[in-house]
């Protein structure tokens, strides 16, 4: 299999804002809108050297998704940002109007999602989400993997015209993704070539597939690595040729099986190329207080879980 090295670690809420400081550089029209939320979104760099293009709402997500949309409206390229349990889940309803009906060139940020929030627990681990925003006409869903892929896909998102939900996380994690790698919205990346099973998977869990493609290729298993950094438009084309090839697949994403990429793959493949298929990802519960590694274990996402499923998915194969 292909090696990726170890860049360090780095917070991908880090990768979003140092994205979103260079989409202000490249594009005066880019704002940025946040809910009491400057530092822990990371805007704090763009409001230091844009103060005149940064908007603060306090505590007020639907008024600033209405704002964000005024000002979409107006020629400017809206960052609304705030934890993504707020900024999606909190105001869906103006979203549903304001943005995605409305078709406005709005991008959500939303930071702090997934069990690896850590210790602030169920309220604010949101895991509905990426469900949320995908099934929204006109929404484009990207959740990246690590900090270089967020600020690639944070530039990505300022040049796209029309409503982005772009999701972060907290936690330091591994950067592998080279900082000077393409981003192509809808466009998956193969990481990894394999022959016996494709483990196809999207944000935080991205690294944990190339550590379990790893540890099966001990066992003499060759395992196909998917990054799915963009789940709607979703890459079919990309999982079809690795689930034609390798005739199993297990989708690895941080989120509630239902709504997220799981469902997304389910679907695909049940009309295009039935082939087992096994989930990783929360099965309909909530988040807790822990550590987020702690949790990542409690939710069965990490590596050793992914190996175990694609051992199974790889024993259902006719």
């Amino acid at each position: 299999m292909k090696e990726y090295q170890l860049l360090g670690k780095k917070d991908t809420r880090s990768g979003f804002g140092a994205g979103l400081l260079e989409a202000g550089r490249r594009n005066k029209n880019v704002v940025a809108l946040c809910a009491d939320l400057i530092g822990s979104v990371k805007m704090d760099s763009f409001y230091k050297e844009f103060p005149d293009r940064t908007i603060q709402c306090g505590i007020a997500e639907a008024d600033m998704i209405g704002i964000a949309a005024g000002l979409a409206l107006s020629g400017k390229v809206a960052f609304a940002g705030s934890f993504a349990a707020f900024s999606t889940g909190r105001v869906y309803d103006q979203i549903r109007q304001a943005v995605a009906y409305s078709d406005t060139n709005v991008k959500i940020a939303g930071s702090h999602a997934g069990v690896t929030l850590g210790e602030d627990g169920a309220t604010h681990q949101i895991l509905e989400d990426i469900g949320l925003m995908k099934m929204l006409p006109n929404m484009v869903v990207l959740n990246p993997c690590d900090y270089n892929q967020t600020k690639a896909a944070t530039i990505a998102a300022a040049e796209y015209m029309g409503p982005v939900y772009i999701r972060f996380g907290r936690p330091s994690v591994p950067v592998f993704i080279p900082e000077d790698m393409p981003f192509e919205i809808g466009k998956a990346l193969l990481l990894s070539e394999g022959k016996d099973v494709s483990l196809v998977a999207t944000g935080h869990l991205v690294w944990e597939a190339l550590e379990a493609a790893r540890l099966l290729e001990k066992e003499g298993i060759s395992a196909e690595v998917i990054d799915i950094h963009t789940i709607k438009p979703l890459d079919g084309e990309a999982i079809l040729r690795s689930a034609r090839k390798t005739g199993c697949v297990v989708g690895c994403e941080e989120h509630q099986f239902n709504g997220g990429l799981n469902e997304s793959i389910a679907q695909l493949l049940v009309r295009n190329e039935p082939v087992p298929m096994e989930f990783i990802g929360v099965d309909d519960e909530f988040g807790q207080s822990g550590k987020p590694d702690e949790l990542m274990v409690r939710y069965n996402l990490k590596a050793e879980n992914i190996a175990a499923a694609a051992k199974k998915a790889i024993s259902r194969k006719k």
